[in-house]
């Protein structure tokens, strides 16, 4: 293992993979994992809503138009600074202010993960994070791709340093993860 933190910042789509890379990480490296949805979630659960994407997207907003934009992204990359792993993961980057704070911490690396979105909208109905993903339809799942928090992920896919593809099976993302990581040491 390297002698210094290795900081993924993950960025893709809905169900690209993100959370798998993550838990891969973990699992593997003992890896600490950051989402900047952890605090809408917190939030949403001490106001009892429901925790649903849509809930979690206008909350994001309202934060960000009442607080500023890089709210979210000061929060967390404070949070990955004070942690002690070796490797870090800062899962569910969207907005090029998200990676303005963490691209200033040492070992910093934003990773795209790209898939097909017939492949993404598989993956979402199949797990269970979110209240009522498993009842969308194809057409439901593009049109949140459309909403304000999740437009600018493009761009900030643009950004990345690494790019793993997530069109196979979970042992080819394995592979490329490791292979980065063997990079990286």
């Amino acid at each position: 293992m390297p002698d210094k933190k290795i900081i993924f910042g993950l960025t893709g789509q809905i169900a690209s993979g993100k959370g798998t890379v993550a838990k891969y990480l973990e699992k593997k490296y003992q890896a600490e994992t950051f989402k900047f949805s952890d605090s809408l979630r917190d939030i949403l659960k001490r106001i009892n809503k429901e925790i649903t994407r849509e809930n979690m997207q206008d909350l994001s907003t309202l934060l960000r138009e009442k607080f500023g934009q890089d709210t979210l992204a000061k929060i967390t990359a404070e949070d990955v600074k004070d942690a002690e792993s070796e490797i870090i993961i800062v899962d569910g980057i969207r907005r090029i202010p998200d990676i303005k704070y963490l691209s200033k911490v040492k070992g910093f690396k934003l990773v795209r993960i790209v898939a097909e979105p017939k492949k993404r909208y598989e993956r979402l109905i199949k797990r269970t994070e979110n209240v009522g993903d498993t009842e969308k339809t194809y057409e439901q799942f593009l049109a949140e791709e459309q909403a304000e928090t999740e437009l600018s992920i493009p761009e900030v896919m643009a950004k990345a340093d690494l790019e793993i593809d997530n069109n196979g099976d979970v042992n080819e993302l394995y592979k490329q993860i490791e292979k980065i990581i063997n990079n990286l040491k």
